[in-house]
Formats: C-alpha cells, sequence, structure tokens
C-alpha cells in the first residue's frame, strides 16, 4: 500500500518503519538482527525508515547505512535533526542553521549517501525563529542534499511560519488511540496546508500490543513515562482489554487493530511503527490488510475518545519541548 505524502509529495509505503528501538531506547538490541529487520522491510516493499541523528550519538543511523548498502534506490530515508546528543540522554533543541548545515553532512556520512529524501526538525527551538532554521533546511534541499523538509512536534502557529518560508511535506507526531491531541487544531492545519502526517508510536510504546500486564514488566525507559506507571498503568490496560476483545472479532492483532486505526483516518497519514524483530515487523505490515468498517470506527471511539489515556506521554521535562 503507497500513499503519497503531503500534496504533490513523494509515493511511499502506508506503514514505515521506527528504527529508534534497534539503538538502546526500548531494551538491549541485537545489530545483526536489526540489519535484518530493515533488509526485509525493503523486501516487502515498505521503503519508509525512520532515524534521527541523536539516535545513540550516531549509531542508527551506521545501522541504517550498513542495511541499505547496495540498495538505496529502495529506500526512503526520513532523518530527524535538532536535539542534542548528551550522556544524560537527549539535551538541549537546536535549530540554529550552522548546526543544522553540519549535522546534515554527519548524517550523510554515517548513512553512506549523498542525500536525505526527509530532514525533520525533530522539536521547535524556543531561541531561533523558525523561518531561520527552515531557510537552512531550503538551502540544503537547493542543493540537491535533501529532498523534502519536515517538521515534528510542531504548534499550529510554528507549522504556518515554516510552511510561509518553504514547503513543508510532512509532520512527524505521535497519533494513536491513545494520543489523539493532534485532531483538535494540528490536523486540520496541516490538510488546510497540504502537509502530510507522519504518525509515530502507533502503538502508544507497545503498551497497546497487549502484552505488557504490570508496571514491573517494563524493563526500559519506558518506566519513566507516566502512562507506563502505578495507577495509570492499571487504568490504560483496562482500556487495552477492551481493544483486545474488538481485535479477536476482527480476526486480527491488538497491534493490527491499532495501526489500522491510524490509517484508516485518512489518506494524508502514514505510520511508522517501530521494532527490532522481523517477527513484528510483518505483523505491523500485515495491519495493511485489516479494514475497519464504520461501524468498528464508532467502537473503537467509544472505547478510547479523545484524552482518554491516563498520564502524559512523556515527563514533565520533555513535554515542555513539544507544541513550539
Amino acid at each position: 500500500m503507497k500513499r503519497e505524502l503531503g500534496k504533490n509529495g513523494p509515493m511511499i509505503s502506508a506503514i514505515g518503519l521506527g528504527c529508534m528501538g534497534m539503538s538502546g531506547a526500548y531494551g538491549q538490541s541485537d545489530e545483526k538482527e536489526s540489519i535484518a529487520t530493515i533488509e526485509r522491510a525493503l523486501e516487502l516493499g515498505h521503503d519508509f525508515l525512520d532515524t534521527a541523528d541523536f539516535y545513540l550519538s550516531g549509531h542508527n543511523e551506521m545501522l541504517i547505512g550498513q542495511a541499505i548498502k547496495g540498495k538505496r534506490d529502495k529506500a526512503f530515508l526520513s532523518v530527524k535533526t535538532g536535539m542534542m546528543a548528551s550522556p544524560m540522554g537527549y539535551g538541549a533543541v537546536n535549530g540554529h542553521p550552522d548546526y543544522i548545515r553540519h549535522a546534515v553532512m554527519h548524517s550523510l556520512q554515517r548513512l553512506k549517501t549523498d542525500y536525505i529524501d526527509l530532514y525533520t526538525i525533530a522539536r521547535i527551538d524556543p531561541n531561533v525563529p523558525v523561518e531561520e532554521t527552515v531557510g537552512a533546511l531550503a538551502e540544503l534541499v537547493a542543493k540537491g542534499v535533501v529532498k523534502y523538509i519536515g517538521l515534528s512536534e510542531a504548534s499550529v502557529q510554528s507549522i504556518r511560519k515554516a510552511a510561509s518560508t518553504h514547503a513543508i511535506t510532512a509532520l512527524q507526531i505521535e497519533y494513536s488511540l491513545w494520543t489523539r491531541d493532534i485532531e483538535a487544531e494540528v490536523l486540520p492545519t496541516v490538510r488546510e496546508l497540504g502537509i502530510g502526517i507522519v504518525a509515530y508510536s502507533p502503538l502508544s510504546r507497545g503498551f497497546l500490543s497487549g502484552e505488557l500486564k504490570k508496571p514491573e514488566d517494563i524493563k526500559d525507559n519506558r518506566a519513566h513515562m507516566p502512562r507506563f506507571q502505578g495507577d495509570n498503568f492499571y487504568r490504560n490496560l483496562e482500556l487495552v482489554e477492551k481493544i483486545k476483545t474488538l481485535a479477536v472479532q476482527k480476526k486480527c492483532s491488538p497491534s493490527q487493530l491499532a495501526i489500522a486505526w491510524v490509517l484508516a483516518q485518512g489518506e494524508d497519514i502514514i505510520t511508522i511503527p517501530g521494532t527490532k524483530r522481523i517477527k513484528y515487523l510483518e505483523e505491523n505490515f500485515a495491519s495493511e490488510k485489516v479494514k475497519l468498517t464504520q461501524e468498528d470506527l464508532q467502537s473503537i471511539n467509544a472505547i478510547m475518545p479523545f484524552g482518554i489515556a491516563s498520564g502524559t506521554r512523556y515527563p514533565e521535562k520533555f513535554m515542555g519541548i513539544l507544541n513550539k
């Protein structure tokens, strides 16, 4: 299944691959298995590979660079930049034009390519006018180093300012059954401007898979996220159990139902569930075959309406850099 990314944008796979988890974000990963997973995605025709230069300080890009060797033409590379990596994790946001110009050259080296398909500002720098950041990206487009420009987790105001500076192809933002914030203002705005949506975390960082039973099951950084903690966890688990019942009726997994729901929200939306294993990759891609009727969508909406999830999606210190 292919969809057009943004107005007059490229045709890419409706379900792509989020590669962050291959670089230690959710526990240990195996490089050989990760590379095989990327190769399998391309073999199945799912070309959208999403990474960032700050995923384990460039490790993720180097991994992808190995996986696409000899088959660069089969991959659509989506790279985020603008967040500083530090020994303590992600640091400050940096949207300064000079930083962007240097960052892209390092990404090209790690990916072993001479161009990036979609280059995205991961977060909006409150200390740099977004027009200046996008202006630097526009220079890269003019040079042929970047094909398309993206934003991530941006406010309506920033989206409009950016779009007035240069064509914006996509907005990458969290969108799932339990994160529907964009429906109020952001989604109508990007549709007005002809900007596509790249929905990340469609499985709510694995919660919607239905495999987690108690907070103690979590052994990675999700343990610091409010929705995975204490009473919030159990309230959210009750919702997932109801989704599992619907999935049984549709003869699919809860994960597939969740991904199918995101895709059903509009032809201008693609989604990038993350995994580091072929087994889950193939399960995620099979979500294309799940067809949700209007009655199905109404049943799902009754279980998980806007704002139903308990707890914020990030710890407080990270919530502060969203929607800028």
